[in-house]
């Protein structure tokens, strides 16, 4: 059977309690794990690219971001937003309004998925923590993907909604090296917002006397970190619920183009949000990052150590090595199964199939709602493809393959 991701063990276990006081948030998690596992039981019609329940709706809810972070492929070194006109993008956002029809329509439909915000930076968009407020009052668990802009100044409302899971970029163990890496647009200081961000968060959720939202370091492991992993794992331990740890999405110009043709001789177009992605992001010392890793595992076992989870769960020299070197391994995540559970929109409303690379679009919500293109023509043509002729070159390093 294909490898699918799925939360550690560890994470579910140390943060059970911290959920257990809101029983909707528990379920609507253990339904997309039973999906993931019961997969081809659940969803006889896979391979005419039928879907059933919508297990998540991901919003890419605005470009505008004031980082410049090397590891983006929006507005990172090769980012495809570069030369971009910011007021255009802007103008093309959906707007509040819509977005909380769409809640409402989800529901109504007997749809409770978990609702994920990103961007760009979401705490820039005016309307991200109505929808927060919004979707949590509708039974559907709220995360954030945030570089903790604006954070502090909302720990209220997030922890009144409340919302599930905040999750923090936090690249360095000090400002030198988080901030070389997550460099601001027009200078600051990234790593004070995140400790002024946990420090707020915290403080609320004390004086409410609840544990959510949980809060989660996600660390883009780099050039610029890979030496300081087990550092930044000991200087936020005492201010995370978990830590997660990507060895990075990237792409080599050779698969890049022949992305490019496998794509095109499927749905007739080229595709070219995967060039963004194209970068000299690989770890070289591959035995540094090993034994990073391997530390930060040992750390985290004790049961009072916040968890840690490597995304994807690749570990040992030989393993590390060829994620880095062969971009054609996959490691057993031979199947993409979250383009049956996930929606992903991008800020103009358009909707795709696709976690990282939005080429692909079924429609826009703007006129039509989500569940009316869930299973339209478009969108199971896409799954079908998928499901009968496998993935695709880019594909071998998507977060929809090896990190939903």
């Amino acid at each position: 059977m294909s490898k699918r991701s799925s939360v550690a063990l560890g994470a579910v276990l140390k943060n059970f309690a911290k959920v257990a006081r809101h029983p909707w948030i528990a379920k609507s998690l253990i339904g997309l794990e039973k999906e993931k596992i019961f997969f081809d039981f659940l969803n006889p019609k896979a391979a005419e690219g039928q879907a059933r329940s919508i297990r998540q709706v991901s919003i890419r809810i605005t470009d505008v971001c004031n980082l410049r972070c090397h590891t983006c492929g929006q507005w990172g070194d090769q980012g495809f937003l570069h030369g971009a006109d910011l007021g255009r993008l802007k103008r093309e956002e959906i707007k509040p309004a819509r977005y909380l029809e769409l809640l409402d329509d989800l529901a109504a439909h007997g749809h409770r998925p978990s609702f994920y915000l990103w961007g760009g930076e979401p705490m820039l968009y005016k309307g991200t923590l109505d929808l927060i407020d919004r979707a949590s009052a509708l039974r559907m668990p709220v995360s954030i993907a945030t570089n903790s802009t604006g954070v502090a100044q909302a720990a209220e409302r997030l922890v009144a909604a409340p919302m599930f899971l905040l999750q923090i970029s936090i690249d360095g163990h000090c400002a030198a090296t988080h901030n070389a890496a997550r460099p601001a647009a027009g200078g600051g200081d990234n790593f004070g917002d995140i400790e002024r961000a946990l420090e707020a968060v915290r403080a609320e959720r004390d004086r409410k006397g609840i544990k959510l939202p949980l809060i989660a370091s996600l660390t883009t492991i780099s050039q610029a970190n890979v030496g300081n992993l087990v550092d930044i794992y000991e200087t936020f331990k005492d201010r995370v619920d978990l830590f997660v740890f990507y060895l990075s999405w990237w792409i080599d110009e050779k698969s890049a183009a022949a992305h490019d043709a496998d794509f095109a001789s499927r749905f007739g177009f080229t595709p070219k949000l995967h060039w963004g992605w194209v970068g000299d992001w690989t770890i070289k010392n591959r035995k540094l990052l090993n034994d990073q890793l391997t530390e930060i595992q040992a750390r985290s076992k004790a049961w009072s150590s916040p968890p840690a989870t490597i995304i994807p769960n690749v570990l040992g020299l030989p393993n590390l090595e060829r994620y880095y070197d062969d971009h054609s391994a996959t490691f057993g995540y031979d199947r993409c199964i979250s383009i049956y559970q996930a929606v992903e929109l991008d800020s103009n409303g358009d909707m795709s199939p696709c976690r990282d690379y939005h080429d692909y679009i079924v429609g826009n919500v703007k006129d039509k709602t989500i569940t009316e293109l869930w299973n339209s023509e478009p969108y199971r043509k896409f799954r079908a493809s998928l499901n009968a002729k496998g993935l695709m070159p880019a594909c071998t390093r998507c977060c929809g393959l090896m990190g939903y």
